[in-house]
């Protein structure tokens, strides 16, 4: 190496799993600690041949390590490509420009498309820390962004990514800002819309505070983890597709953040803006519908607050050449009996294969999302699209159309009920007046899902519902006992999470 020996460290290998933090692990009496000043959680530049990544330090005080090793989180092996015994050279950090504009809006200045483009083009070279990064995403929270700013955080966030090209005049997208347990259309409305005809190559995201993405639950289907190469197979052959946005990197500072937004439970409409319509323009879409679902305890709260959104999601689609369109529905409660990445694969199976006494709920979301689609793409008559799509579920050919993107997507597998259950039941007799959808998606999530795929809540009590003292509202299943002791003692210490009276 051209590095004067006292600067190189072996490698390693600890097996310690970071997520997507680079960090390196030093003894704290090394040579190199101690000639550099290197102190626990400073930033340091690690080299290896012609690659570097930036990493935090975590100091040993142990013989986990001897003087001439250094250990490297999984994710920083993976980024710089070493093995057990390569030699790594380090130097200190130089200042970051970028996180002056960070520290400029946690004071409130707005910044411009230029500062975002720095900003994003560093967090995307793995400059930024977690720490870094969550004051990033506090400094943008809330209402905090310009129409200016979303524009310009939008923009940023394309230009670090690549771009599906296809040859069509018009490519189809729908999407949902989430906060709804259970509201799995995508997989309906994009089998609707491919047997149709139109094309439209579905790349979804996993749930960042949800119990289920719409990748997770497809991937208890199919596969979704499909290259640039595959995705344009199967659109080819099947006009759609329903894959993993992450696996193509469409918009790579969109994953980081969510990651971070993940631990947080946090998201921001101007994040949220950028981050759905980036993705978007990364998968090609000319046409976008965007369902906004509104209710007390769903994301957007009011219909001002959805209201806002459409004229953030409309004007920023207009400023990067995307048409989009947007649909306000009823946030009250869950949308159909599933909520978990298997629970709600099953519900969209029923749909399409037309199974007596299926969600009625998700059924008609999925019909009407799909013909206000059919509408615009100006092959069907203003008024015709719900009529049309309906027709296209009911008599099969969206079930037929389902199976055939499975297959191109690696095969067709049946989802599959948690060995463990709970049933929840009705304390007293009443009719069911309200639905707490956080509280409930958060027995979800302690009870295993997304991560375990079979996790999650069978939902039997929605509004309106007539109940008797100890029917069963809700049946919380879990892959392990754990889990579920989990999900039970929090949902015994929420007692108001169904309101009946």
């Amino acid at each position: 190496m051209n590095n004067h020996y006292s600067h190189i460290l072996r490698v390693k290998n600890i097996g310690i799993d970071t997520y997507r933090e680079n960090i390196i692990y030093m003894r704290a009496d090394c040579h190199i600690c101690q000639s550099e000043g290197f102190t626990a959680l400073t930033r340091i530049v690690v080299h290896f041949k012609e690659k570097s990544v930036i990493a935090t330090l975590n100091v040993v005080h142990s013989e986990l390590l001897s003087h001439d090793q250094a250990g490297l989180s999984m994710e920083a092996m993976k980024r710089l490509g070493v093995e057990e015994g390569d030699y790594l050279s380090f130097s200190h950090l130089k200042h970051l420009h970028s996180l002056g504009y960070v520290r400029a809006k946690m004071f409130h200045k707005e910044l411009s498309e230029q500062d975002f483009n720095e900003i994003i083009a560093d967090i995307v070279a793995g400059r930024y820390s977690n720490i870094e990064l969550a004051a990033f995403i506090s400094a943008c929270s809330g209402s905090s962004l310009s129409l200016k700013e979303i524009t310009g955080l939008t923009k940023a966030m394309i230009a670090t990514g690549q771009k599906i090209e296809w040859n069509h005049e018009m490519i189809l997208d729908k999407h949902c800002v989430g906060g709804l347990p259970g509201n799995r259309t995508t997989p309906i409305v994009v089998s609707i819309v491919a047997a149709a005809g139109l094309i439209i190559p579905k790349t979804s995201s996993r749930a960042i505070t949800s119990p289920a993405g719409t990748a997770d639950t497809m991937e208890t289907m199919a596969p979704v983890n499909l290259g640039l190469d595959e995705i344009k197979q199967v659109v080819e052959k099947e006009n759609g597709c329903i894959v993993w946005g992450g696996a193509v990197k469409l918009s790579p500072a969109d994953d980081i953040l969510i990651s971070v937004e993940k631990s947080l439970d946090v998201d921001s409409e101007g994040q949220m803006v950028a981050s759905v319509l980036s993705k978007k323009i990364a998968a090609g879409s000319t046409h976008v519908i965007i369902d906004i679902p509104v209710g007390e305890t769903a994301k957007v709260r009011s219909q001002e607050e959805a209201l806002k959104l459409q004229y953030y999601f409309k004007a920023v689609g207009e400023a990067i050449g995307l048409h989009v369109e947007i649909i306000i529905t009823d946030g009250k409660q869950p949308v159909g009996k599933g909520i978990g990445p298997s629970l709600e694969a099953m519900d969209v199976l029923a749909v399409l294969q037309n199974v007596p006494g299926c969600p009625k709920d998700l059924k008609e979301r999925a019909v009407q999302l799909a013909g206000a689609l059919l509408e615009l793409s100006g092959k069907y008559p203003k008024g015709s699209g719900n009529k049309e799509a309906l027709s296209i579920l009911e008599t099969g050919k969206a079930w037929e159309k389902f199976q055939a993107i499975c297959q191109k997507q690696g095969g067709f597998k049946k989802p599959q009920y948690a060995n463990y259950k709970h049933d929840v039941l009705s304390e007293k007799e009443g009719i069911v007046r309200a639905i707490d959808n956080r509280k409930l998606a958060r027995v979800a999530k302690l009870a295993g899902a997304p991560k375990s795929p079979s996790a999650g809540i069978l939902f039997l009590a929605p509004l309106g519902k007539k109940v008797t003292k100890g029917q069963v509202l809700y049946v919380i299943y879990a892959e392990a006992e754990g889990e579920l002791e989990y999900a039970i003692d929090f949902m015994k210490s929420n007692n108001n999470i169904i309101s009946i009276e």
